[in-house]
């Protein structure tokens, strides 16, 4: 088997580690809590960064009339057979060795992880601006419109007296760590036929 195809190969399998770490992670600094609050959020769930941390936000945000995070999104049953189907077809393209397909399942992945960006934007946005007009708490901006709370894409923003943080973790790096792999692998077979010609 050349380079080029285990590199491949091992850039397929890698993506399938999003079923086994986190993809992103939303910590909440503030005064009032010592420990930073966080939920991870994965592909096919979202949960506690640590104990009873999802319950502390939904609390919090019931107060300013955010909805409570969700159990179930339609994300969580599609993205997860997109990335074993992406998978499987990046092994068998490994053993195809065809170097230009090597370079459409680059093209796709970067796409879908694009796609999938902007889904998880829109769904920060619906979360941070839709909120209840039954609010306890209601806060505007200096202008009299209401105060939106939407969490940053990736990076830190101060919201009110918290620091909300968005950043991705490992899932998210073995995911463009396998991406990467298969444009590596693009270059390596393309060596190796300028070797043998």
């Amino acid at each position: 088997m050349t380079k080029s195809k285990i590199i491949m190969l091992v850039g397929a399998f890698f993506i399938l580690a999003l079923f086994v770490f986190p993809l992103w992670n939303i910590t909440l600094e503030a005064p009032q809590y010592p420990d930073p609050i966080g939920m991870d959020i994965w592909i096919n769930k979202i949960t506690d960064h640590e104990p009873n941390d999802i319950q502390n936000i939904n609390l919090m945000n019931h107060y300013v009339g955010m909805k409570n995070i969700p159990e179930d999104m339609k994300e969580f049953h599609v993205f997860p057979p997109i990335v074993i189907i992406m998978s499987v077809i990046g092994m068998v393209l490994a053993f195809v060795g065809n170097r230009k397909l090597y370079l459409t399942w680059f093209i796709v992945m970067v796409l879908l992880g694009t796609a999938g960006m902007y889904d998880f934007y829109l769904w920060e946005y619906d979360y941070g601006h839709n909120l209840s007009e039954h609010a306890a708490i209601k806060f505007t901006s200096p202008n009299g419109e209401p105060m939106a709370y939407q969490p940053p894409l990736i990076g830190n923003k101060t919201i009110l007296n918290f620091v909300a943080k968005s950043w991705p973790t490992t899932g998210a790096y073995f995911l463009f760590t396998g991406i990467m792999l298969s444009l590596i692998a693009f270059f390596a077979s393309k060596k190796e036929k300028q070797i043998t010609s």
